[in-house]
């Protein structure tokens, strides 16, 4: 807290000079507490976010260079630019991002599975990404929903757009099972059955309040 001798006002941000007169503010030695600087604490976070995607995008050239001398089998720097790419949507997305919980939750975790597939084909394609990680991300998606919805019981119904949405995600292992690119049928089809039931489950415990929800977004 800042004061004006000529003015006699006390100013309580962090200002210079007396908004009235414009005189040099003298300092308080006393200072009373006061909120923290949120603003500030969001602005050095997100000014550490443009280091570090600089310094990225340094180690990316620098990795596309090393490829390209060795010709390796492996492409590092599709992988490790994977890896870079992914901590930036930590940062950018979950660190500093204005999105709530939920949506952070859900979509930080298809992310990984989106980039778990990239990183498996970047390395040869062996096939356990889309064996293993694509199914076991949308069904920890549908166990993380449900153990939301038993959280927030009163809001629930606010739910039933990402059930449906794992749904569409689920048929995606289901026809890649289908045309021969999945080897496995029971992680193929067990994300679709569980995100059905959890969707049919809350539409049938959730009675009216479900289907008043669901005509209220598609607007029926």
């Amino acid at each position: 807290m800042s004061r004006c001798r000529k003015c006699n006002v006390e100013i309580l941000d962090a200002a210079e000079s007396c908004p009235l007169c414009h005189s040099v503010l003298e300092q308080n030695e006393e200072m009373e507490n006061m909120y923290p600087n949120a603003r500030y604490a969001t602005k050095k976070m997100a000014f550490f976010v443009r280091i570090y995607m600089f310094c990225a995008i340094i180690a990316e050239f620098g990795l596309i260079i090393f490829d390209l001398s060795r010709n390796a089998e492996i492409k590092w720097s599709i992988v490790i630019g994977l890896l870079l790419l992914y901590l930036y949507t930590i940062f950018r997305y979950a660190v500093i991002g204005k999105t709530g919980y939920r949506s952070k939750i859900i979509v930080l975790t298809l992310v990984t599975v989106l980039i778990a597939i990239a990183a498996d084909f970047a390395t040869g394609y062996h096939g356990w990404a889309v064996d293993f990680v694509l199914s076991a991300g949308i069904i920890v998606v549908d166990i993380v929903i449900f153990i939301l919805m038993m959280c927030n019981h009163r809001n629930w119904q606010s739910y039933i757009m990402w059930q449906i949405l794992m749904i569409l995600c689920s048929i995606i292992p289901t026809t890649l099972y289908i045309v021969g690119i999945e080897r496995y049928p029971h992680l193929a089809f067990a994300p679709l059955f569980l995100s059905s039931f959890l969707f049919l489950g809350t539409l049938i415990i959730g009675g009216p309040r479900a289907r008043t929800e669901l005509k209220r977004r598609f607007h029926i």
